[in-house]
């Protein structure tokens, strides 16, 4: 296990930047021609000038390209001068086959935002630890190609990657869980009932975690990040259920240094898990480990839209007590 010692917190980027999009899990090839399209105007019309790696539409038969393709492709948008910021195509699976390969030194020396999430928390949790570099947890590529409900998502990324004040996260007004890329206009919103509060209590701490299980997957290897004096966001997709996500949380507990965690933000989960605010209550509360931790639910985080953009690396501070909760993003 590797400790964060000399946090670095890359430049942050403004309108006229350049973005280079790269495909470390599944490749841009699986995206329709009009969802490219649409996405691509989408970014450019917001102000950011595009670039795309060399090898990001190749596509084996796990949707994704060779470690070597995905490599030289991180690398050179890290190594190129004249990119500003990276996006992150899509999650997928196998983010993790590259921590090997990275030259971590290389972007040590040149810092720079990469934003993507679900997959991409393997990436982003390992550069940290072995670089000490801000990664960003946010909307991939992709996601700019969404046409209704992610004003949250650009707002919560403009405050992140663009600003350097501290900022209140606050709760969207509604969300929504619709496969959003079949059928743009056609879209179901629900009202948001705001964060639950599991566990009352107040914590400040260095921010880990992201998708449950590609966090866990790093487990016993040298890119675990150390969790102590840490605040954990947690998410999952839907191919998780209730049994699967309180086996992964108990995994987590039981890391020798999970007495270091100081809070815990789990991110809303989606429809599919068959996952409610009273069955993660009940969860919760058969660990005795997790009785005196702050733990607040139902965050902007993870696969529902829209999504907040948590740097990995930084630092938060949470407030909660039976009522009312309160997330302020300090380090970005």
């Amino acid at each position: 296990m590797s400790e964060i010692k000399n946090i670095i917190k890359p430049r942050k980027i403004t309108k006229g930047a350049h973005i280079r999009i790269i495909a470390p899990a599944r490749s841009m090839g699986i995206l329709s021609q009009d969802l490219k399209k649409s996405t691509i105007e989408r970014v450019e019309k917001f102000g950011f000038k595009l670039s795309f790696g060399k090898h990001i539409d190749e596509k084996d038969d796990f949707n994704s390209s060779s470690i070597n393709s995905r490599i030289e492709d991180l690398h050179d948008a890290f190594s190129d001068g004249n990119v500003d910021a990276i996006l992150t195509v899509i999650g997928g699976y196998n983010s993790n086959q590259l921590l090997d390969y990275i030259d971590y030194d290389l972007i040590k020396k040149n810092p720079k935002i990469i934003c993507g999430f679900s997959d991409i928390t393997a990436i982003a949790n390992a550069i940290t630890v072995k670089t000490g570099m801000v990664i960003y947890l946010g909307p991939h590529f992709s996601s700019w190609g969404m046409e209704q409900g992610f004003e949250y998502s650009i707002e919560n990324f403009t405050n992140c990657c663009m600003k350097e004040a501290s900022y209140s996260l606050l709760p969207s007004n509604s969300w929504s869980d619709d496969p959003w890329y079949i059928d743009q206009k056609n879209r179901e919103f629900v009202t948001n009932n705001g964060y639950q509060v599991l566990n009352p209590g107040h914590a400040l701490g260095r921010i880990v975690g992201g998708h449950v299980r590609c966090l866990n997957a790093l487990q016993g290897t040298g890119y675990w990040p150390v969790l102590d004096d840490s605040i954990l966001i947690l998410e999952e997709d839907a191919e998780i259920n209730p049994a699967l996500f309180d086996r992964q949380l108990q995994s987590l507990i039981h890391q020798s240094d999970f007495k270091g965690v100081r809070g815990i933000l789990i991110g809303r989960f989606q429809k599919e898990t068959t996952m409610t605010i009273d069955l993660l209550k009940k969860i919760v509360e058969t660990k005795k480990e997790l009785r005196d931790i702050p733990i607040i639910a139902n965050v902007d985080i993870g696969h529902t839209t829209p999504q907040a953009t948590m740097p990995i690396g930084g630092s938060m501070e949470i407030e909660a007590d039976s009522n009312k909760a309160k997330i302020i993003i300090i380090e970005h």
